[in-house]
């Protein structure tokens, strides 16, 4: 059953594979420790290197994973013709059986008075029930409006879940792809901030548009711990760029345990997608 809120406001790694990564958290707890696998991934709007948009295989990828929770970027729900005016965040929960919430960036006027309002943005996949969901704005520059200049937009997503009787922050994201990092220094700002409001167990999922060592990123690494691996994500086709992350909070009674990661080698879109086991003390 998928869950829809909206609030504004497969594999090379580390010698790694899905496979050799721990069990997902249907295995038995192992004393006080919560398993929670989780994934990020970049879907290109349903379509792959090729151009070609196709559904099934982005929705046969994200099995492959067996992942609990899964952020989504780049993601259409009725935007238009180039993933076939479909709702991808919801057909996506529907055929996985996962709740869905889904935070738009952009939100436009129908192209018919009656239909749905065309939106493009992030996502939370999840097995676990959402207790709450918020679409965050963070500063952003345009990609719908002449001359842009920075300004606060929504479009980072935060739900909390209820993960074996533990809440749990999980925060998706999509930073600014272009080659001046000011924008993503000041998203980086805001991110900080606003995760600095909640407290316990966070975990931040999304395509950073930048490598690790890249110093607009470095303020995030003060609270985060990168879940790895250091096998690059970007483009698909032969990668040469780790810009799509998992990331934790490293330090308090919210430190979260990475126990592996991986990136699964699929084309199913322009980016792989990471996958990490992590592990939640009570």
């Amino acid at each position: 059953m998928a869950l829809r809120r909206r609030t504004v406001g497969v594999l090379i790694a580390a010698g790694l594979s899905v496979a050799a990564l721990a069990p997902p958290s249907g295995a038995a707890d192992r004393g006080r420790a919560v398993p929670l696998r989780v994934a990020t991934y970049n879907i290109h709007a349903g379509a792959g290197p090729d151009g070609v948009f196709g559904l099934d295989r982005q929705e046969a990828a994200l099995r492959a994973l067996d992942a609990d929770v899964i952020g989504l970027q780049e993601v259409d729900s009725h935007w238009g013709a180039r993933s076939q005016w479909r709702d991808l965040a919801a057909e996506l929960a529907e055929r996985l059986d996962m709740r869905v919430s889904f935070a738009p960036l952009y939100s436009l006027d129908p192209v018919d008075a009656d239909g749905p309002r065309r939106e493009y943005g992030v996502a939370v996949l999840s097995r676990y029930r959402i207790l709450g969901a918020w679409n965050h704005e963070i500063t952003r520059l345009s990609t719908q409006v002449p001359d842009p200049v920075p300004a606060p937009a929504p479009g980072f997503a935060e739900v909390v879940l209820r993960v074996r009787g533990l809440p749990v922050h999980v925060y998706v994201t999509h930073l600014d792809y272009r080659p001046d990092p000011s924008v993503r220094a000041a998203q980086v700002a805001d991110t900080r901030r606003i995760m600095a409001e909640d407290r316990g167990h966070k975990i931040l999922l999304g395509d950073l548009n930048a490598p690790p060592d890249a110093p607009e990123l470095a303020p995030l690494w003060r609270e985060l711990a990168d879940a790895g691996p250091g096998a690059p994500t970007f483009p698909a086709q032969a990668p040469v760029k780790r810009i799509d992350f998992v990331a934790v909070s490293r330090t308090g009674p919210g430190a979260v345990r990475v126990r592996g990661a991986a990136v699964a080698e699929t084309l199913a879109s322009d980016h792989r997608p990471v996958v990490a086991d992590l592990e939640l003390r009570r």
